[in-house]
């Protein structure tokens, strides 16, 4: 049991400096831009380290159709170096700040042959092992529909319809139980009326002997007229 303990100590030990060595380098996937202006094209790194006064960015350009790249931007030594006879001459702009890991440049006045994948590299010594990142630009004469723009106006409209239909739901049961209800009320109160006349009955005969005293006090009454 010791000497496994023993052997996976060694083992993390090893692994831990190769894995404190690593950078992990960030760019966006994909950037529109209309030709004639400027883009900025961001480049962040994560390390282990603090920032190191080494740390360095180097940014390539490899054009549509095109197998090989060119180096248009380099930050070395607290000094940056551009593109001064490529396609790129006069306009690429080193804007970042390392010290915040920041290796962006800013592209000036596009052109449609713009169009490529531009790939940034970061290094922080003693971290330097990592994967460059790439992003890819497209120069359009007018800017496209993001794909993101509808799909979120889909997802809007869907989740419109779903409240629609169930405020339509609710008020369709709310207007249900108050008709039943209205219906319950009434009928409730019909038979509440009918039970009261039932419970009245007819009423009693006359009393015959009292019909008959009445009858002969009429009369009575009627000869008393004619003797006057």
């Amino acid at each position: 049991m010791l000497r496994v303990l023993a052997l996976a100590s060694v083992v993390l030990l090893g692994i831990a400096p190769q894995a404190s060595q690593a950078i992990t380098v960030y760019t966006s996937w994909e950037r529109h831009a209309l030709v004639g202006s400027d883009i900025r094209l961001s480049c962040t790194f994560f390390s282990w380290r603090s920032i190191s006064e080494d740390v360095s960015f180097t940014w390539r350009y490899r054009p549509d159709g095109s197998k090989d790249s060119i180096s248009i931007a380099h930050f070395a030594g607290g000094e940056a170096y551009t593109d001064n006879k490529g396609v790129f001459k006069d306009r690429v702009e080193f804007v970042g700040n390392p010290k915040r890991r920041d290796g962006s440049i800013l592209i000036k006045n596009l052109d449609f042959s713009d169009n490529g994948t531009f790939t940034c590299d970061a290094k922080n010594p003693p971290d330097i092992v990592g994967r460059p990142s790439s992003v890819r630009l497209l120069v359009f004469e007018n800017l496209p529909i993001q794909a993101g723009v509808i799909t979120g106006a889909i997802i809007g409209v869907v989740l419109g319809l779903l409240v629609l239909i169930v405020v339509i739901y609710y008020l369709m049961r709310f207007l249900v139980a108050r008709r039943v209800f209205s219906l319950s009320v009434s009928k409730h109160g019909k038979k509440k009326k009918e039970g009261s006349q039932q419970r009245q009955g007819p009423a009693p005969p006359a009393d015959p002997s009292k019909v008959k005293a009445a009858a002969s006090e009429k009369k009575k009454q009627e000869s008393r007229k004619d003797k006057k």
